[in-house]
């Protein structure tokens, strides 16, 4: 057993983590979860990418509050009533309850990191149009 403050290091590599289609469509790696990765407990980080043309389903989330942060690619992002561009290095809050999709605006795809506290879970997930699930981590969690 560990002392406090010290813990055994819990490292995944990106390229080993294989992809899956969330329910608002976009292609997910789960890069850290608690469904996953033993000792991961309060969130989750996950990369997800959007392809050109494409957007996700508008959704929410009713507990889990979100960090999109683009690493890639330019998009637009809907959160609640408001409309804006993303480009790398943006950050975007996503309180629980709102309302929000991104699309990809460009020519390559639109890669972003999504923190969620607590960790993502389909069930926390209410699509608000059309439902493109396909079977990953986080579907029984």
């Amino acid at each position: 057993m560990s002392s406090p403050g010290q813990c055994k290091p819990l490292v995944t590599q990106r390229d080993a983590v294989p992809a899956y289609v969330t329910k608002d469509g976009s292609e997910i790696r789960e890069l850290m979860h608690p469904a996953v990765h033993p000792g991961a407990r309060a969130q989750s980080l996950a990369e997800a990418t959007v392809f050109p043309g494409q957007r996700t389903l508008l959704h929410r989330h009713g507990v889990t509050e979100e960090l999109y942060h683009i690493t890639a690619g330019n998009g637009r992002m809907t959160l609640g009533n408001e409309q804006f561009n993303v480009a790398p290095g943006d950050t975007v809050l996503i309180p629980p309850g709102t309302a929000h999709c991104i699309e990809n605006t460009g020519a390559v795809p639109l890669r972003l990191l999504c923190c969620c506290a607590p960790a993502y879970a389909h069930d926390d997930t209410e699509v608000l149009e059309g439902d493109r699930t396909t079977e990953g981590p986080a579907a029984a969690g």
